[in-house]
């Protein structure tokens, strides 16, 4: 997978974004701040939308014919993130493993493993396409392993509640896979034995920060709530590391056998506002995802750090 990988300028690795939409967008914000990744390329539908604009004055090279036009121009990139929808990304994941592209996707479309940096990405280096799971599996699934390495959790429900004006078209297209891939991710990367997902589109104004509530059933929470207490807190910052708006909203609550977690997730203001903690914590995830891939993919003396 490594054959023609070049470095970019400043010894950073060339990568493409794919949907020019806030989340595309929001990342190549974010990606342009990476000592690691050099945003070359922006693929879009849309050649008068605003995330293409933006993306030229930076400098940043852009096509409007979205899949077709990223495969034309840039074949030397070994790395492109998809954030445009589930639907989409079906034939863009088909299309991109074809050309020997490694796909990092934004959308709950699930075509390869599901990946949170701090829980598994270790484990999926070379896979061709890994899959972020949802803004809220991304919030949620990490407080889920913390748990489960200390001990059984016989299931976790999780509920998500983002303000209404961070919901786009994308997003809302997505609220079924969001739900089906959430609560997946809870099993399958988090541990838990079974697992619920719900998000609530709420239209407060002014709008609200997004919210996680994480309930989980853990049969001996009381004889481990010390090191369930640890595990939590130190998931919690290892999250933030990468996530600087992700906090606990109090201490973890124990009762019995339930143990319920209380987050929060402000944005970082780069191309939306702080309330949209839903699409930072997919953005931050992402760049932090293809920073490890990077390292991982590219060849000894290549110039990344």
């Amino acid at each position: 997978m490594t054959d023609g990988y070049v470095s970019g300028v400043e010894g950073r690795v060339p990568v493409a974004v794919l949907g020019s939409g806030n989340i595309g967008t929001d990342l190549l914000y974010k990606l342009r701040r990476s000592d690691v990744l050099e945003p070359v390329l922006v693929a879009g539908i849309d050649p008068y939308s605003e995330g293409l604009a933006l993306a030229r004055s930076m400098g940043v090279d852009t096509v409007s014919d979205g899949i077709d036009g990223l495969l034309r121009e840039v074949s030397h990139v070994k790395l492109v993130f998809d954030a445009t929808s589930a639907k989409a990304h079906v034939r863009h994941a088909r299309a991109l493993a074809d050309a020997g592209i490694t796909a990092i996707d934004l959308t709950p479309a699930a075509r390869g493993p599901y990946v949170v940096p701090p829980v598994n990405l270790g484990e999926h280096l070379d896979a061709a396409n890994v899959n972020l799971v949802s803004c809220g599996g991304q919030a949620t699934v990490p407080i889920v392993a913390a748990a489960a390495r200390v001990t059984e959790v016989d299931y976790a429900e999780i509920v998500s509640t983002i303000a209404s004006r961070s919901a786009g078209p994308g997003t809302r297209q997505n609220i079924d896979e969001f739900t089906e891939t959430t609560a997946a991710g809870l099993v399958r990367v988090g541990g838990a034995r079974r697992g619920k997902a719900i998000i609530i589109l709420n239209p407060a104004e002014p709008p609200i920060m997004m919210v996680n509530t994480v309930h989980m059933r853990v049969p001996d929470a009381e004889a481990r709530r010390d090191e369930l207490h640890a595990s939590i807190i130190a998931m919690v910052a290892e999250v933030a590391s990468y996530v600087p708006g992700y906090r606990l909203r109090a201490d973890p609550v124990f009762d019995g056998e339930r143990v319920s977690v209380f987050l929060e997730v402000a944005g970082a203001g780069d191309y939306l506002p702080t309330y949209a903690g839903n699409l930072d914590i997919m953005t931050a995830a992402a760049v932090a995802t293809g920073e490890r891939l990077a390292r991982h993919l590219t060849p000894v003396g290549a110039g990344v750090a």
